[in-house]
């Protein structure tokens, strides 16, 4: 116990500055590192012959799916760690090991209801989320793979910030690098060299969250950290899965409302062809782009700013957020107008296809734009989760996707005959054919 105090003390008595970048440059990394992995995906599946376009699509319509997954990786994670940080900075120990023995059973079940449910209803589900009988092949294909790896994508997902907040998150960072560098490895192998095609990149997705699962699992379980996971706390307690569950519903909702959003998309803009589907599949991978970094700022703070909140020393939170604020604006603004400078080069990143280019280039740079504002929504809304105020984060997770973006989504497109381009702008698309 005595050197989990010395070592937790850095989060107490460490000026700001520099414990904050210490603590959220490898949880940026760990999250930019963790986009690769659909990011790669889409990138070499769209480079494929001849199937690249619909392949692509095909990942988009599955993207709602793996999303929802995500989900309740980050309602179980994320509602308990920062609860366990909370704990610690009390000094109670033994109370955040209990959280993160009912967080890993609470994981586990998760992981298999998922699989079993998604599994059952795969083919009837992607339909339902805009899949064309063009499409279809390869988004079932995709899907039905990636299941495989449910389990894996929730330990690896829901457990990694357990990691972060004892203050090792240069371990976390490197469980997420390890995975990513595998599948960066694996896509062109799997996916042109044995000629598997959208199967090849899955199975590459599959293995590499397995091996980031098992380094994760090796440390909560080894002598490494302060708090471990535990036969002894698996029995969960009603209080406190109610506890976890309450905090972890803000990323939740962010999350979910993500999938709402995007299935909303794919089901409004499917009618103009399976072209804008992709070409929507390569908007929500750069809205990604700008999201996950400054998420991965905030989860590196979080752990400074629950820490001290637990020990009383509200001015060190207050300092904490302030920097975080600046740094995720700054971030923001800056990513966006890249964006905006060479969205041609961006689009080459996903596809070679001409056709795709010509649709893409104004839509993204509309569509993009309004990502400029989301520093000040993520440093927010995380800093409402790590103290604990689970009501706060919630609304401000769903107000911008939830009661703006999905009924205008949804509304847009049938107005005074605005058809595909109210997706992305406020005005007739000169590119939109009629409905099919």
């Amino acid at each position: 116990m005595n050197a989990a105090d010395t070592s937790q003390n850095k989060l107490g008595v460490e000026p700001i500055p520099g414990l904050l970048f210490r603590m959220a440059l490898p949880t940026v990394l760990a999250q930019l590192v963790n986009l690769l992995y659909n990011m790669v995906d889409r990138a070499f599946v769209g480079h494929i012959a001849g199937e690249g376009p619909l392949a692509l699509a095909g990942l988009g319509i599955v993207l709602p799916i793996t999303l929802i997954v995500s989900a309740f990786a980050q309602l179980i994670g994320m509602g308990g760690a920062p609860r366990a940080a909370i704990c610690m900075g009390e000094g109670h120990y033994e109370k955040a090991e209990e959280i993160l023995g009912n967080c890993t059973v609470m994981l586990i079940g998760a992981s298999a209801a998922l699989f079993v449910f998604f599994q059952a209803l795969c083919d009837p589900l992607l339909m339902l989320f805009g899949a064309s009988e063009q499409t279809l092949p390869y988004a079932s294909t995709y899907l039905r793979i990636y299941l495989l790896g449910t389990f894996f994508v929730m330990v690896a997902m829901g457990l990694s910030a357990f990691i972060t907040n004892q203050g090792y998150a240069k371990t976390s960072m490197a469980a997420t690098c390890l995975g990513a560098a595998m599948n960066l490895v694996l896509d062109p192998i799997f996916i042109f060299g044995l000629q598997m095609g959208v199967a090849g990149a899955a199975w590459a997705t599959v293995i590499s969250q397995g091996a980031s699962a098992l380094m994760i699992l090796l440390f909560l379980t080894g002598k490494h950290g302060y708090i471990h996971i535990r036969r002894k706390w698996f029995r969960l307690k009603r209080k406190l899965v109610l506890s976890i569950l309450s905090l972890g519903l803000s990323p939740f909702s962010m999350s979910i409302t993500e999938c709402v959003v995007q299935l909303t998309y794919n089901i409004s803009i499917v009618q103009y062809g399976d072209l804008y589907v992709a070409l929507q599949s390569i908007l929500f991978s750069l809205i990604q782009i700008v999201w996950m970094p400054l998420n991965g700022f905030a989860q590196g703070a979080s752990p400074i700013i629950s820490y001290n909140y637990g020990a009383g020393r509200l001015d060190r939170a207050r300092q904490t957020f302030r920097l975080l604020l600046l740094v995720d604006v700054i971030f923001a603004v800056g990513v966006v107008g890249f964006i905006e400078l060479f969205p041609a080069a961006v689009l080459h990143i996903f596809s070679g296809n001409a056709e795709l280019h010509a649709l893409g280039t104004l839509p993204l740079r509309v569509y993009i734009l309004g990502m400029a504002a989301m520093g000040v929504q993520s440093a927010c809304q995380n800093t409402f989760l790590a103290l604990g105020q689970a009501k706060i984060s919630m609304f401000l997770a769903c107000l911008r996707k939830l009661f703006l973006i999905w009924p205008l989504a949804l509304i847009l497109p049938h107005l005074f005959g605005l058809g595909s381009g109210a997706c992305f702008w406020p005005s007739p698309s000169p590119i939109s054919p009629p409905p099919r």
